[in-house]
This record gives structure tokens, sequence and C-alpha cells, in this order.
């Protein structure tokens, strides 16, 4: 399927944001921002060897022979502000690093990102202290450009129209044997179809009581009349990803799912509408988690509310208890409460949701009210 035509995706002056942020929470003039997410936010550079030196109007991107023509190609487009520096080695990379932090005071790292190991060899290289620092390009990153959110609005849409599709084959379970890999590969599959690179993260599809795993892995199990069926699906377009659970009960189930599919549904339906520009994601998570805790399965609620998507599919804002940092418009995150009991089976069920000023547009469309299969009937 050919895709829409987006908006070019543009870096100009994030770099010298990111750059001006460190020199004034800091006293940095220079920053060595090694993420590959946060290097392809920065400068539009997708190659998965790189460095950045963010600095004032004079910031470097330092990659290996494989990806200099494409650095340059991508950097343009982007409309960056960049020198591009070759190193074919990792040492090359190093001492290129060395050389162009040698007049920098103070220079900070990303601690999230740079392991122990890396951040010894950086210290001996430029021979002077490398401060990490958390969240500084995270923080850029969590308000959506309108081309940002026409490709996560694409993603969702592939997913939108795979599940659509697959639909059927959950349907033809009740009859023939289907197991969780079946699903999953066939959600894939279609998502490429429908104009996906590829998933977004490890597709899953849990069954009977597989579904008590939030982050179950799809196994050569066969979906089961009385199963409940979690299918957590994303789309990934040009680097930005989409997520969506929705949980299937096929045929006769044991009441107790039932009650656990409208407790979750209820829940999940009230943090949707709370979701706007300034609301806390504490208040989110406390909207979704109170409902679900007078309905009797608070324990079983073992997981966050939400999350921001993006460039990662779990990026800032998280919508938790602890989260104390309003909304922002703009913003791309999920309302996905979940209950699970051990033996038995879960329900989860997600929307990707974009903050404006007022409430929020839905990016995930697949239907949530009609979920209910039974024995040979249509859907």
């Amino acid at each position: 399927m050919s895709r829409p035509h987006f908006q070019p995706l543009r870096s100009d002056g994030r770099l010298n944001a990111v750059a001006q942020f460190v020199g004034e929470k800091f006293s940095a003039t220079a920053m060595v921002v090694s993420s590959n997410e946060n290097i392809r936010y920065l400068t539009g550079f997708t190659g998965s060897a790189g460095v950045v030196l963010c600095r004032h109007d004079d910031s470097v991107l330092i990659t290996d022979g494989r990806y200099v023509e494409q650095a340059h190609s991508q950097v343009r487009e982007a409309g960056a502000e960049v020198r591009i520096v070759e190193a074919r080695t990792a040492a090359a990379t190093l001492e290129a690093v060395a050389v162009e932090l040698a007049r920098d005071a103070r220079c900070v790292c990303e601690a999230a990102d740079l392991s122990v190991e890396s951040h010894a060899r950086y210290v001996s290289a430029i021979g002077k202290e490398l401060f990490p620092v958390s969240g500084v390009v995270e923080e850029l990153r969590r308000t959506k450009s309108n081309a940002e959110v026409e490709r996560i609005a694409f993603a969702a849409q592939t997913a939108d129209k795979a599940l659509n599709d697959v639909r059927t084959v959950l349907l033809r379970s009740m009859s023939e044997p289907i197991s969780e890999r079946d699903v999953r590969d066939e959600l894939e599959y279609r998502m490429r179809r429908h104009g996906a690179d590829g998933p977004s993260y490890e597709t899953i599809v849990a069954a009977g009581s597989n579904a008590a795993r939030p982050h179950h892995r799809p196994t050569d199990q066969v979906l089961r009349e009385g199963d409940s069926v979690v299918i957590d699906v994303g789309g990934l377009v040009d680097g930005y990803h989409s997520d969506m659970t929705r949980t299937y009960l096929l045929g006769n189930v044991d009441p107790v799912l039932q009650t656990m599919f409208d407790v979750v549904s209820e829940s999940q339906s009230r943090g949707v509408a709370a979701v706007k520009a300034g609301v806390l994601p504490s208040e989110i998570d406390r909207i979704c988690r109170e409902w679900i805790t007078e309905a009797g399965f608070g324990p079983e609620f073992v997981h966050g509310t939400g999350h921001g998507v993006g460039l990662q599919i779990h990026e800032s804002p998280w919508l938790r208890a602890q989260s104390d940092e309003p909304l922002r418009e703009g913003e791309v995150v999920t309302v996905e409460p979940g209950v699970y009991r051990v033996g038995l089976g879960g329900v989860r069920i997600e929307d990707l949701l974009l903050v404006r000023a007022a409430g929020s547009t839905t990016l995930t469309h697949t239907p949530k009210d009609i979920l209910c299969l039974q024995s040979r009937q249509t859907i």
C-alpha cells in the first residue's frame, strides 16, 4: 500500500536548543548525545553508528564510512545545522570526540544511554570529566510536531486495519486450531501490507491463562472457547511508533472474566475522558486505578496507566502515581488499564491519544464495545 504524503520531518533549531539548555542548567558548553533516537530527533540521521556533540552554532555528527553519504543527505533534508566528521573505527571516533571537545571546559553526556565502560573510554580520551545528565533531549521530544503526529497516526491506522483483518482469524479459532503465533504473524504481515515499516514492538497475543501476563510472548498455545485474548499491537512508520491493545472474549467465558472486561472498559473510558493539557498524569492514573480498586481488582492492576509514545514505544510522559508534571498539548500518550488474574486470564484495553488543550484526539479506532465472539457468528 502506498503511504500518504507526509510533511517533512525537520530538526531546525533543536541542536541549539539543547546547547542552550545544558549551558543554562549545567554550565556546560557541549553535550555528547549517543542515543540513536535522540540523534535522529536532533539531526535526522538514522544510522546505527554515530555520536553528536551539541554546541552553540558548531555541533558535530561523527559517524563511520558506511553512513557518511547517508548522513549528509538526511541532515540536509532535516535542516539540521551540524558538521559531519568521518571516523572509520571506534578508536578514531574517540579521537575525533577528543579533538572536537578540546576547547570545551565542561561537557555533559546522556546518563541513560552511555554505559559505564563507554563513559570511562570517553573520559580517558578527552582527558576531562564528562558529567552524566538525564532527560535533556527527551524533554524536547515530549511535544510532537505535526509531521511527527502524521506518522504516529498513520502507524496507528496500519494496526487498526491489520487487527480488523485478523478479527476473522479469531472467529475461525472457534472451529479450527489457531495459535498465538499464528495471530501475531498475521498481524505483522498485514501491518506491512497496510503501509507500516514493521511492528512497533514485539506484538503481544496472549490467550487463556497466558493473558494474565501483561507482556507475554506468543507461543504455540491454541486459542480456545472460554479464553480471553489480549492483543497488544502497533505499527512503525519512519521511526515513529503506535500502540493499541484490545481484549477479545471467545465464546462462553467465566463470569469473572466478563466482569473484569466490564470493569477495565469503564476504567479506560474514564481515563481517556480525563486526558487534556494541564491534567496531572497521576490524576489519570488515580481515576483508572480507583475504579478498578472499588470493583475489587486493585491488586491485579499491576502496571502504570500509560506512557508517552514517539521515537520510542515507551517515553515521557509517564501516566503513573508518581508523575506530577502536567500533560502538554501535542503529547501523544496511551491510556491502558488492565486486570490480570493468574490461572484465569487478563483484560487490557489501550488507546493512543493526542493531547489537546480541551481534551484529546483518539488515534486508535478499532472497536472496543463489541468484543465477545460467539461460535460461528459473524463479527
